[in-house]
């Protein structure tokens, strides 16, 4: 089916918030790859010979569902990155460790270890006593800025008070600790994407469960001899556990009456990303400021205060700042036009975001294939004309090239500590994003052995090395949020009633707006607008309609039905039109597209 759509956006110069600086100039930037271990034919046993890999230190595989590049260790000379070793030989031979996932760090500088090779293994041949019910869940790599730790999934790697980097820090020095969390075993659901505080002890994570995702924030307590739980061994729990949310807060839309108020300092951590270079602040997804642009926030641990980081209309996720708090380097599709046809016209109130934030955020991806790139934006975020700059600008976008476009950016970027390199990964677009019954033929992959992953390093050609700010005094109880111990249960949150409402312009006019819920399962599925004038800035006007209903899969709860119509018009210093359904004889006949 076809989804008709137009919008035509001119570039409208927004004011600065007073104290903000003007934005900065575009810098040099030169992008290099780092290298991996080699690449196995196959998986099958003893497929990583020695005419691939003469130091019998593992192979990798030509694509991988687990690899992940991390941040930097303190010295800024290694990134640590999770990879997934095949084709070993089997045991007694001693290449048998080098199987399965594993933690490796990766020389930046172009040196190499005592085994002659570029990369460590870190997890390789831990005895089973020091890795004891090591858990599954083995992303998001990150070093402490301790440097003998490392966050590895829900996993703790400790190397006995030994920098990861030292060559003494060997197999049988390792200890590898599963995270535990109490609360695990009520409503809670189960930690994702955990993100480490720059104080090495607290970290935060999010976690889905029916009712949506929700993020929190704790401290690691290390338990030796547990008595309590599932998980009896030595292990990290997680303590002083904060849910990121007000008890009976704001929500971003709420009703007073017969009127709609919107609340943009209403803090929503959805999905958290991590913490400011200074950890004053949690990164976070959250909810809409301007219909379907899904945005890069960040909410003060102490004060409260959210301020929202990026404005561009494509969709930016993760994120990460360098240590001196001056500048973050986000994964955005800006530049591939993936989210433009439904949030280029700016200025837009969130009120259909209601009903089509799933799906606003799933058009990032074509299945596995994500349109993100890295880009680089100081501290005070998108303004006026100012979208950042692309990290990997240079280059032909040939095939291989830096800025090929086949090659896209993964979470997480990260600063080098000194501020003065950038690593992030990519992966080459792969069946079946492209090739078979996809018009998009398949290209073949530069990197070595067919790989379809890479590690790159950017460096900030023109800078100079920076000094991190002091690491912020983070709490164990956060003033704003909802304490969550043990056996607590999610409180219930505020539901938007269904009915006729009016949104008043902060400047001028109104939009008319009906929302109606399904009766059985007590959600928005529809939401309707009229404009008439509409503006909060004095400077872009609205007028017309937009309505979107929505039908939720019975077999699948990801998988959103919308029926949608726009035809708003967009006048004053932005001339836009915002329509769909291009020659239908009436609103009452919508283009559909299933997401």
């Amino acid at each position: 089916m076809h989804w008709l759509f137009q919008a035509v956006v001119s570039t409208a110069t927004l004011s600065l918030a007073t104290g903000v600086p003007a934005p900065p100039k575009s810098e040099s930037i030169d992008i290099f790859e780092l290298p991996l271990p080699p690449v196995a034919p196959t998986n099958d046993t003893g497929a990583c010979n020695t005419s691939i890999n003469p130091r019998h230190t593992g192979c990798i595989g030509r694509t991988s569902d687990f690899f992940q590049a991390g941040d930097f260790a303190p010295d800024g000379n290694h990134v640590v990155a999770t990879v997934e070793f095949i084709g070993a030989p089997l045991a007694p031979h001693a290449a048998s460790i080098f199987t399965g996932q594993q933690l490796i760090l990766i020389k930046t500088n172009g040196a190499r270890f005592s085994t002659g090779d570029p990369w460590k293994c870190l997890s390789c041949g831990v005895p089973s006593q020091n890795s004891r019910s090591l858990d599954d869940a083995r992303d998001y790599p990150h070093i402490a800025r301790n440097g003998q730790q490392a966050l590895w999934g829900h996993n703790i790697l400790y190397c006995g008070g030994i920098t990861l980097v030292s060559e003494r820090c060997t197999p049988d020095k390792v200890h590898i600790y599963p995270i535990y969390w109490p609360a695990g075993a009520n409503s809670s659901g189960s930690p994702r994407e955990m993100r480490m505080h720059p104080d090495d002890k607290h970290i935060g994570w999010s976690a889905f469960t029916s009712g949506g995702e929700n993020s929190y924030y704790g401290r690691l307590q290390f338990n030796e001899s547990p008595t309590n739980g599932t998980l009896r061994v030595p292990r990290y729990d997680l303590v002083g556990v904060n849910l990121l949310a007000k008890p009976n807060g704001t929500a971003p839309i709420m009703a007073q009456g017969s009127e709609l108020k919107i609340d943009d300092q209403a803090i929503g951590v959805g999905e958290l990303r991590g913490f400011s270079g200074a950890g004053d602040e949690i990164l976070y997804i959250g909810p809409t400021h301007e219909a379907n642009n899904i945005d890069v926030f960040a909410v003060h641990i102490i004060t409260g205060v959210v301020r929202r980081l990026t404005s561009h209309p494509e969709y930016a996720d993760p994120i990460a700042f360098s240590r001196d708090n001056q500048w973050f380097v986000t994964m955005d599709t800006r530049g591939s036009n993936r989210q433009m046809w439904m949030a280029g016209m700016r200025h837009i109130p969130p009120l259909v975001d209601l009903v089509t934030v799933t799906a606003a955020s799933s058009t990032r991806n074509n299945g596995a294939r994500r349109f993100f790139q890295p880009i680089l934006i100081d501290r005070y975020g998108d303004r006026g004309d100012y979208f950042g700059q692309h990290v990997n600008y240079a280059g032909n976008g040939t095939n291989g090239s830096v800025n090929d476009p086949n090659w896209n950016g993964k979470a997480d970027p990260a600063f080098s500590p000194d501020g003065t390199h950038i690593v992030y990964w990519q992966s080459l677009v792969i069946p079946p994003a492209c090739g078979e019954s996809n018009p998009l033929p398949c290209p073949i992959s530069t990197a070595q052995g067919g790989r379809t992953y890479r590690v790159m390093l950017a460096r900030l050609a023109t800078r100079k090395p920076i000094s991190p700010v002091p690491v912020f005094d983070a709490p164990d109880t956060i003033p704003w949020a909802t304490q969550f111990p043990p056996g607590a249960s999610l409180p219930s949150t505020y539901s938007l009633p269904p009915g006729n409402y009016t949104l008043r312009g902060k400047h001028s006019g109104f939009a008319k707006t009906r929302i109606a819920k399904d009766p059985l399962l007590n959600i928005i599925k529809m939401v309707s607008v009229e404009y008439t004038d509409f503006s909060d800035d004095g400077e872009h006007y609205l007028h017309g309609h937009e309505a979107v209903t929505l039908t939720l899969s019975a077999s699948d709860p990801w998988l959103n039905h919308l029926d949608w119509y726009s035809d708003i018009l967009q006048t004053g210093a932005t001339n836009a039109s915002k329509k769909t359904g291009l020659g239908l004889p009436s609103h009452n006949k919508c283009p559909r597209k299933y997401f």
